[in-house]
């Protein structure tokens, strides 16, 4: 009996023992730093993807409202600078014209009259005419400049890329008629150089361009670095200009092409 008593006096003691001791502490968890966000650059080079546009193009529209009358070139057409392209159907303004270039001819018929010195022929008169034939001459010129904006002259050579409207067709002030660009004279610009690699370019820096639809690498360097940032896909990107050494005949616009640009 006093066995047993003495078990259960020692089985409490270990019992209460155990209750005193400080849990476990558990482990905190491990921290991931997060990884910074890829630069595309490597040896001293920044890459970027690229494309071939036209040094110049243009989106030529009318100042004025008006059917299409003529069309005089096609798609694909090599222009010069102030060729006559498309022509609006003005018949009021056409008309302005004639009338405005008869008046000058008998308001001078006045100045001629009065500009012998005679009796009843006063010099307030032939300045009255003269003042006359002034206006008349500011009517014709105003006349004649609305009747040029009717017509659409390439502002400068190039290829006639596109063309938007049909004869008939009525075009609003402002709407895309004719896309014009200078195909002879080509570069490449970046679409995805980030702003994480833009301040290691710089105006001057040699680039190597691979051209995907050649396969070949041409030398070239930056000309143009844009002053503002544009967002793609969710990134601020920064459009950089390549131009190459030598012109290739078989660049066209719209190839694709991966540029590397020496930052050492």
């Amino acid at each position: 009996m006093k066995t047993n008593r003495g078990f259960l006096v020692l089985l409490t003691i270990v019992v209460i023992a155990g209750c005193g001791q400080a849990p476990a502490e558990t482990p905190a968890p491990a921290v991931t730093e997060a990884a910074p966000p890829e630069i595309k650059s490597i040896s001293g080079q920044v890459i970027a993807s690229g494309e071939v546009v036209p040094v110049l193009t243009s989106e030529l529209s009318f100042s004025i409202a008006g059917p299409v009358k003529d069309i005089t070139v096609k798609a694909g057409d090599v222009v010069k600078a102030g060729q006559p392209l498309v022509s609006l159907d003005m018949p009021a303004l056409e008309g302005a014209i004639p009338q405005a270039e008869a008046s000058i001819r008998g308001l001078q018929a006045d100045v001629n009259y009065y500009s012998v010195s005679r009796k009843y022929k006063p010099p307030e008169r032939r300045e009255l005419a003269e003042a006359r034939v002034a206006e008349a001459q500011a009517v014709l010129a105003s006349a004649q400049a609305s009747l040029a904006q009717a017509t659409m002259q390439a502002p400068f050579d190039g290829t006639i890329v596109s063309i938007e409207v049909q004869p008939g067709e009525m075009v609003q002030p402002g709407q895309v008629v004719i896309l014009l660009a200078n195909l002879e004279n080509l570069q490449i610009e970046t679409t995805d150089l980030s702003e994480l690699n833009i301040a290691q370019v710089r105006v001057g820096q040699d680039a190597t361009v691979y051209i995907e639809a050649l396969d070949q690498e041409f030398p070239g360097s930056v000309t143009q670095i844009a002053p503002r940032a544009t967002e793609k896909s969710g990134d601020l990107v920064f459009m950089v200009t390549i131009t190459l050494d030598k012109t290739l005949p078989d660049l066209r616009w719209g190839m694709s092409t991966e540029v590397n640009i020496d930052v050492k």
